[in-house]
C-alpha cells in the first residue's frame, strides 16, 4: 500500500464500462464496439450517445439527441462579450477552459449537483449543453481573436458540418465533413488518461459539469497529453523535406530528445487510431487528385525511419502523429488542434462524469512522505546561529 509508482503506472483508479484498450494487440473499443467499426459506420452524434448511455441508440433516441444538440448550439451574447475581453494572443485552450467554466454562471441549472437518481434531467441537460456548445466556443474564438464577428450556428447541419461552417463561413464540403466526423469519433474517448482522471477527481467532489470539463481541458492542454498534435506539425515543419528525415532523426535520438507523435504509454504496437487517420489522409490525397502535401510526405518518411530504429522498443506512431496533418488540410490553425481534440473528448469526459456519480466516492489518495521527521520550532533569532553551527559541523 505504501509502494510509490510514478505517474500511478498500472494502478487502477476506478471501474468503468465505457472504453477498453489492449495495448499489446492494438485494440480499442467503446462500450464493446471496436473503434474501426465505429469510424466506418457510426457518426459522432451516435458515438457520443453510445458513450453516455452505454449502448447503441435506437433511431428515435438518436434523432431526439441530435435535435437537442442542434437546439443548444447557440450561446448567450454575454458569453461572447466576455470572450471579447480575453487577450487575443492567449492560447485557444486557455480561452476554452475559461469559457466552459463560465457557462455554469450564464446558464441556469448549474447549482451544486444532486445525486443523478434524484435529478437525472440535470445530468442529461448538462451533458447535451456542453457537447453542443464546445464547437461554438472554439469557432467563436477564431473569429473574435482576429477581430471579426462570430458566425452563428446552423441547425440544418450535422455536428461536424456545423463546426466547419462556423469556422470558415462557407458551406462545408461533405467529404471534408465526413473526415472531421471520423476524427471526432477517434478522439471521443480513451480510458483513464490524464484529462479523464482530472475529470473524475473533480466529479468526485460533486463539482458542476462545467467545472469538471474545465478541469479536464486544463489537463488536456499540456504537450505530454493533447497538446502533442501541435508539436507534431512544428516538428514536421522543422524537418522540412523527406530527404532530411534520417539525419534529423539520428540527431534527435542521439540527444535522447522526444519524437512527437511517436510512442504511447499504453500501446506497444501502432495506435489503431493512427492507422485509421493515416488512411484518411490517403483518401484525402486521392480526393484531391493525388496531390500530396509536403507535411504528409515528410510524415510518411519519418514514420518509416522511426519504425526502423524504435519498433523493437515498442514505439510506434500514435493518434497525434497524423491528426494534425488532417486538421491542417481542413484549414484549422495549428494552435486550435487541441481545442478540436477537447470538442471530441467532451463526450468521453461527460460519460465518465456520469459513471462517477452513479457510485461516487471522493478521491483521496495517500502519499509516501520523504520530508523531515518531527523537529522543534526555533525562534527566528536562533535560526541563523543554528544554521551556522550545522555548516560548521
Amino acid at each position: 500500500m505504501n509502494e510509490y509508482l510514478p505517474g500511478l503506472q498500472g494502478v487502477p483508479a476506478t471501474k468503468s464500462s465505457i472504453s477498453f484498450l489492449d495495448g499489446q494487440h492494438g485494440i480499442l473499443t467503446y462500450c464493446g464496439y471496436r473503434i474501426e467499426e465505429l469510424a466506418e459506420q457510426s457518426s459522432f452524434e451516435e458515438t457520443a450517445l453510445l458513450l453516455l448511455d452505454g449502448q447503441l441508440p435506437s433511431a428515435k433516441a438518436l434523432a431526439a439527441f441530435d435535435e437537442e444538440l442542434r437546439a443548444n448550439r447557440a450561446v448567450k451574447s454575454s458569453v461572447q462579450e466576455m470572450m471579447k475581453c480575453l487577450p487575443a494572443t492567449g492560447h485557444p485552450m486557455e480561452m476554452l477552459q475559461t469559457a466552459v467554466a463560465s457557462l455554469g454562471m450564464f446558464y441556469s441549472g448549474s447549482a451544486p449537483l444532486k445525486w443523478p437518481e434524484e435529478d437525472p434531467e440535470y445530468v442529461h441537460s448538462g451533458s447535451v449543453q456542453i457537447i453542443a456548445r464546445m464547437p461554438t466556443l472554439v469557432t467563436m474564438w477564431e473569429h473574435i481573436r482576429n477581430g471579426r464577428d462570430p458566425i452563428a450556428p446552423r441547425t440544418d447541419l450535422t455536428y461536424a458540418e456545423n463546426f466547419l461552417y462556423m469556422f470558415s463561413g462557407r458551406d462545408p464540403d461533405p467529404f471534408l465533413a465526413k473526415i472531421l466526423d471520423i476524427c471526432l469519433i477517434l478522439h471521443a474517448e480513451h480510458t483513464i488518461n490524464a484529462s479523464t482522471f482530472a475529470a473524475l477527481v473533480a466529479a468526485s467532489t460533486l463539482a458542476s459539469p462545467y467545472l469538471v470539463i474545465a478541469a479536464a481541458i486544463g489537463t488536456l492542454s499540456g504537450p505530454l497529453h493533447g497538446g502533442a498534435n501541435e508539436r507534431v506539425i512544428e516538428m514536421l515543419q522543422e524537418i522540412g523535406r523527406p530527404d532530411r528525415v534520417k539525419p534529423w532523426l539520428d540527431a534527435k535520438l542521439a540527444a535522447k530528445e522526444k519524437i512527437w507523435g511517436m510512442g504511447h504509454r499504453e500501446y506497444k504496437v501502432k495506435d489503431p487510431r493512427a492507422t485509421i487517420l493515416q488512411k484518411l489522409v490517403e483518401k484525402l490525397v486521392e480526393y484531391r487528385g493525388g496531390k500530396i502535401s509536403p507535411l504528409f510526405e515528410t510524415a510518411l518518411a519519418l514514420e518509416e525511419a522511426a519504425e526502423e530504429q524504435l519498433a523493437q522498443k515498442g514505439v510506434y506512431a500514435n493518434v497525434d502523429f497524423y491528426s494534425g496533418i488532417l486538421y491542417s488540410e481542413l484549414g484549422i490553425p495549428t494552435d486550435q488542434f487541441t481545442s478540436l481534440f477537447a470538442v471530441a473528448r467532451s463526450a468521453g469526459w461527460l460519460a465518465h462524469w456520469r459513471e462517477q456519480l452513479s457510485d461516487n466516492r471522493i478521491f483521496r489518495p495517500t502519499q509516501v512522505y520523504t520530508g523531515e521527521g518531527i523537529r522543534p520550532y526555533l525562534p527566528i533569532s536562533q535560526r541563523g546561529k543554528s544554521a551556522h553551527l550545522v555548516r560548521a559541523m
